[in-house]
């Protein structure tokens, strides 16, 4: 897959119809001269602050330079190098919840900070070094830099980002699946749905998402998981189930491979950044103290960093 590289027009419009965006992972990674970045499990998204870096991926390498901004999607490796300076990033696991058109991965846009002063902004002025507060990224910054993104990309390939629509029957089936999860959605059902064979159904899908029917249920199954996931309440065993999992393993091993992590890991960093956000100012150095002993059980229990730094 080549490369999409966009410079986008400062006018670029959101629009209403683009699809949710999710971020719940935000950070400030600092790379030394020649150190490298490297790829974890699920998509990425990367914003330039200072560089330039370079980005490998299948299709080749891209150079990014100060106020670039880059995105993959889950199947896409990918490397990103500093040069002979050291080089600041803003990373994240931006996602569309429910994805509804087909966007070229690697996709990267010339100029994002110009185009979306913003967003841009937004994303720099964040108190990145201890993690921004995933509950208010995933519902208001995620949105913000995915529809940017978005904009941009159809603005190169000269498309109104209001008009760019899906395939009827896909949208038909996505909307299916995301009403009721944690049914048995077979490729057979949901073609049988639209009143399409299976192999036509699937080449849908290709052409208008870029992924498969059942990459489609898993993705709406892992925004519900990560929905559910944040009710403290709910026991992971009846997440599983909510989601359409026949077990709570099989449901972990899903979620880890989708996440880097899992479930309960992941509820764990979520409910701790939300602490640490909620915090007063004269409590912050005491927070801090309990924030870094928390940070280290977590980390023990994800067995992984959010981000690899070689």
């Amino acid at each position: 897959m080549t490369a999409s590289v966009v410079t986008p027009r400062a006018d670029a419009v959101v629009s209403s119809a683009e699809p949710v965006w999710e971020i719940s992972n935000l950070q400030r990674v600092v790379l030394p001269a020649g150190a490298t970045l490297t790829h974890r499990p699920g998509p990425g998204w990367a914003f330039v602050v200072a560089g330039p870096v370079t980005l490998e991926t299948a299709s080749g390498h891209e150079g990014l330079a100060s106020g670039d901004a880059m995105l993959v999607d889950a199947r896409t490796a990918y490397r990103i190098t500093a040069g002979a300076q050291p080089a600041t990033l803003a990373v994240a696991d931006l996602r569309a919840s429910v994805p509804t058109r087909r966007l070229p991965s690697p996709l990267v846009v010339r100029g994002f900070a110009t185009a979306h002063p913003g967003v841009a902004a937004l994303v720099t002025m964040c108190p990145l070094q201890t993690g921004c507060p995933p509950d208010l990224f995933a519902a208001s910054y995620g949105n913000l830099i995915g529809a940017a993104m978005v904009a941009s990309w159809a603005a190169s390939q000269g498309h109104d980002p209001a008009v760019v629509g899906p395939d009827p029957l896909v949208a038909a089936v996505v909307a299916a699946v995301t009403a009721r999860p944690g049914e048995e959605w077979t490729v057979e059902r949901m073609a049988r749905l639209v009143h399409l064979s299976r192999s036509a159904l699937t080449e849908r899908f290709r052409r208008a998402l870029g992924l498969g029917p059942s990459e489609l249920v898993r993705e709406v199954r892992m925004r519900e998981a990560r929905r559910l996931l944040r009710d403290a309440s709910r026991p992971v065993e009846q997440v599983a189930h909510a989601v359409g999992y026949g077990s709570t393993a099989a449901f972990s091993r899903a979620f880890a491979a989708h996440h880097g992590t899992g479930p309960q890991a992941w509820r764990t960093r979520q409910r701790s950044a939300t602490r640490s956000r909620d915090v007063p100012r004269n409590a912050h150095r005491t927070e801090d103290h309990r924030r870094r002993h928390g940070e280290r059980r977590a980390d023990a229990e994800r067995g992984r960093d959010p981000v690899g730094v070689q």
